[in-house]
């Protein structure tokens, strides 16, 4: 699992990414320009920001970020104790909240809690009698363990991931291909058809006009 973390205290960057990094790949930055910028160019599966840096807040960062459709989960780390940040930062998309001083036991735990919630784990049990391993791109069940194309994995877990809301082709085209090697909308549609045979059509509805979702 891949964390970009925005916090521009030095000292408590280096003890979160010390922390953090005894399991996951952290990539840390003290600049909300910078971490836009990473966020570009990377796959991330969280994000956790600090509500005010040097050159802007992580609150207007996030809003920034689901306005260009990433829904990466987010938690935010922050020194403001008013209920307005709070109210600010789950209007931005946030998913979760910490105020400092914190445990890092605790940030362990709300990071535990939204890797279950967006199947962030390595085995994700799409329904009863299906896993999905993430890491070997295999479906299992009673029966058989059938191998994943990458794409066809991917497309997998981001539909799991976003499965309170549409995904629209488009969306997938520009999170996992790049641009020059953008297919067409036929692409997305033969992976949906080979899903749909692997796991049952009633788990990825097509919304007429909108896309795709998971269910």
């Amino acid at each position: 699992m891949k964390i970009l973390l925005l916090e521009d205290d030095t000292a408590l960057a280096n003890i979160l990414v010390d922390f953090l990094e005894d399991e996951y790949e952290v990539v840390q930055t003290y600049s909300m320009k910078k971490a836009l910028e990473l966020s570009e160019n990377e796959k991330f599966d969280l994000y956790i920001f600090d509500i005010n840096v040097p050159d802007g807040d992580g609150i207007s960062l996030l809003r920034e970020l689901r306005d260009f459709n990433d829904e990466t989960p987010t938690i935010f780390i922050t020194a403001f104790h008013d209920t307005k940040y709070l109210k600010s930062a789950f209007e931005s998309g946030a998913n979760d909240f910490i105020k400092k001083p914190f445990d890092l036991e605790e940030l362990a735990q709300r990071i535990e809690n939204i890797k279950r919630h967006f199947g962030l784990e390595s085995l994700v049990k799409l329904s009863e009698g299906i896993i999905f391993d993430t890491k070997t791109h295999t479906l299992k069940n009673a029966e058989k363990t059938i191998k994943l194309t990458h794409k066809e994995s991917d497309c997998l877990h981001y539909f799991y991931k976003n499965r309170h809301r549409v995904v629209s082709s488009d969306e997938l085209l520009q999170n996992f291909w790049e641009y020059e090697d953008m297919p067409s909308d036929d692409a997305i549609r033969t992976i949906v058809k080979n899903l749909r045979k692997y796991i049952g059509k009633e788990h990825i509805v097509n919304i007429r006009g909108e896309g795709y979702k998971f269910e």
